[in-house]
């Protein structure tokens, strides 16, 4: 029967420890000697962000289906057990290799560099312990909470994700017995602190919690503090929601999320060396087991590099190689939006080209007399959201205002909520996502009343209407007028809103309805072109694969001849070198200076291909329980953009990791080849592009030839 003949699960690799691979090839970014000293850093601390979040939605899934005493294999034939504690080895694993490259690498490199990082307040000098004991007094000291544990005080609260110093104390009179202490390194402040320069100009800096560790004495003046540690904790995040009992559904997320902060201790870090007895508190009261403990070799929560980062004066050991985002030819200055859509189909590729065109798009709708109505799909904003601005401008104009806010946009939900609140308060119809699917499409509809009748411009992305991520996230995104597509982007916002659904669509495909079917025919069809000689030829970016339906009808193409190359940044549960299939799908995943976030898709199609791109990517998730988009891109110039995008990344040398047979990944071979790092050239061709001003690039355009089995 076909799709049998790959339903074994030794054909697929467990989701978790593929992300955990993915996690290893930011952190061998951090490794990479060829990487300025300062963008080390800042993959360094990515690892640890990226890690944060794993943690607190995947391994806490783990955990509560284990509880839940839920024991179904996964594609990969291992039960919730086996991957958790295939997960926790891994993870350990990739724990240690993070402060292997902290310790061993990268502080020796800040300090031949003229940063000296103090590790433990014991190692200051005489000036340096004076100016810290001095801003701890000053700044410090008045902001700390400090907790003792007794039989009137319980073992307080510890939130998530917080970062704490645990201490044993003994009374100085009176009862001799150990008791537990703590208090919380505020957040409030800065984690880093500048100590004045030194006699050579060296800049030196200590972490927050030394200071404090260093003076925690004063904060417990009746006890003598016998060790004190810190300690951090992750609880579980991924909280569920009974929507269909849910009488408001923005009342009941923040109700969760309120939850979210004393969730299941899931994962403890505390630092290496960590006296057994306060250890052996820690653990009683946070109901946490050995496997789940991390004794980290240096500052727990790496994030702060990022922090580092951005340090004053250090700009010759960052990335030069990135120009800013470039104005988009086709958008002159105080140019009319509406007037160049109507000109033809434009593509935008950020964060080479600017996303100001976007912000534009809406606010000259919000201020044209002549538009009826703005309808928009919010998932992420940023924090001072023009986009937001402009929509609450345009309902106190008189125009008419639909927002679909997605509340279950994860560990965004708090930020939506305050959006969706302000958006109603200006007159906008505000709508909070479908019951049962979260709403991840991104989309924008403006009706305007034209000489010769209405008009509709849409706008569709791939990646979300936030300015600030747009600046660091690959995207490409299009603005049009066609016909065909302002008639179906109408009835997605009919269906998002009313619940009805047109009987037929012109050029969008929406999941859950059948994108996931359109998917499967795209492949079918190169499969049978294949299969009769006409070959085959699928080039597929996405941020993750991992749909055992998909995934198969990927094996069932390539062993029939179809070539498959695909560009996958993170999960990807299958494959290569399987016998029959061979070399016809390749993998490779690119981990540069931006995430790439894109979702293109190419079918040869026998000579007459087709490109679409799309808000979602070959996951159940994004495939089942989503509202997604995927679009054609259909205008010649902009298909020709979409292959160079895709051919760039498949010749990328610098950036790239591709994946063997064996299940890991290594790095692409640049040897005796010309050095491209695809990121970096985009950067130099928008430049070229927006001084030229024609948005026209020459560079060789990658055609690709009929692959024949």
């Amino acid at each position: 029967m076909e799709g049998q003949k790959y339903a074994d699960p030794s054909y697929y690799t467990n989701r978790e420890l593929s992300w955990v691979l993915f996690d290893k090839r930011v952190l061998s970014e951090a490794q990479n000697e060829q990487n300025p000293l300062f963008e080390r850093l800042k993959f360094l601390s990515i690892t640890a962000s990226n890690l944060d979040e794993f943690f607190m939605v995947r391994v806490a899934s783990l955990k509560d289906m284990i509880g839940a005493n839920y024991g179904k294999p996964d594609i990969a034939g291992m039960t919730p057990k086996e991957q958790l504690k295939a997960v926790n080895a891994a993870t350990h694993e990739l724990v240690e290799k993070q402060y292997e490259t902290y310790n061993e690498t990268l502080l020796p490199l800040l300090l031949q560099n003229g940063l000296r990082v103090i590790e433990k307040h014991e190692n200051l000098n005489e000036k340096e312990a004076s100016y810290v004991d001095k801003f701890y007094e000053e700044n410090v000291y008045p902001v700390l909470t400090p907790m003792a544990v007794d039989s009137s005080r319980p073992f307080p609260l510890i939130r998530n994700k917080s970062l704490n110093i645990g201490a044993l104390v003994r009374k100085k009179e009176g009862d001799k017995e150990l008791e537990f202490a703590t208090v919380q390194v505020p957040s409030v402040l800065p984690r880093i602190v500048e100590l004045p320069a030194g006699e050579n100009s060296e800049k030196a800096v200590i972490l927050l919690e030394e200071i404090i560790e260093r003076n925690i004495h004063k904060l417990f003046l009746n006890y003598d503090i016998v060790c004190s540690f810190p300690f951090r904790i992750m609880r579980n995040a991924d909280f569920s929601l009974e929507e269909d009992e849910a009488e408001d559904l923005l009342k009941e997320i923040e109700k969760q999320l309120k939850r979210r902060q004393w969730g299941q201790a899931i994962r403890l870090e505390v630092e290496d060396g960590i006296d057994e007895h306060l250890l052996t508190v820690i653990k009683s009261e946070l109901s946490i087991g050995n496997e789940d403990i991390y004794c980290i070799k240096g500052p727990l929560d790496l994030t702060f590099l990022m922090k580092m980062y951005g340090l004053p004066g250090f700009e010759h050991l960052k990335e030069k190689g990135y120009p800013s985002p470039q104005q988009v030819p086709a958008f002159p200055a105080d140019c009319d939006v509406f007037e160049q859509i109507r000109k033809g189909d434009i593509l935008l590729h950020h964060p080479y080209e600017t996303f100001a065109p976007v912000v534009d798009f809406i606010r000259q709708a919000a201020r044209d007399k002549d538009v009826l109505a703005i309808k928009q799909t919010l998932y992420r904003v940023s924090g001072n959201s023009p986009i937001i601005a402009a929509l609450a401008q345009a309902a106190e104009n008189g125009k008419q205002v639909s927002v679909l806010v997605e509340l279950k946009a994860r560990f965004d939900e708090e930020n939506n909520i305050v959006w969706a609140k302000m958006l109603e308060k200006a007159g906008c119809h505000v709508i909070y996502g479908l019951v049962g699917l979260k709403t991840h499409s991104k989309i924008t509809l403006v009706v305007r009343r034209e000489e010769d009748g209405i008009r509709r411009y849409v706008h569709l992305g791939t990646g979300n209407y936030n300015d600030a991520t747009a600046k660091l996230y690959t995207d490409v995104g299009l603005l049009t007028c066609s016909p065909a597509i302002g008639e179906d982007a109408t009835a997605v916002f009919n269906m998002l809103s009313g619940y009805s659904e047109p009987l037929g669509w012109n050029k969008l495909s929406l999941a859950p309805l059948w994108l996931k079917d359109r998917f499967l025919y795209l492949i079918g069809r190169e499969k049978k072109n294949a299969q009769a000689g006409r070959g085959g030829h699928i080039i597929a970016k996405v941020n993750s694969l991992c749909d055992k339906d998909i995934i198969e009808a990927l094996y069932e193409a390539a062993s029939c001849g179809v070539k498959i190359e695909l560009i996958i940044r993170g999960i990807c549960c299958l494959k290569t070198g399987l016998p029959g299939i061979g070399d016809n799908i390749t993998v490779r995943s690119i981990v540069g200076n931006f995430l790439e976030h894109c979702r293109i898709f190419y079918f040869e199609n026998d000579g007459k291909p087709e490109y679409y791109c799309a808000s979602a990517d070959w996951m159940p998730r994004n495939l089942e329980r989503r509202v997604e988009i995927m679009f054609p891109v259909e205008k010649p110039a902009l298909r020709e953009k979409l292959m160079h995008i895709l051919s760039m990344q498949l010749k990328d040398n610098v950036k790239a990791h591709i994946l063997t047979p064996e299940g890991n990944y290594k790095k692409a071979d640049s040897q005796g080849e010309d050095i491209i790092n695809a990121q970096q050239e985009f950067g130099r061709e928008a430049v070229r592009a927006a001084k030229t001003n024609t948005g026209i690039v020459n560079h060789r355009v990658f055609i690709p030839e009929k692959h024949h089995k």
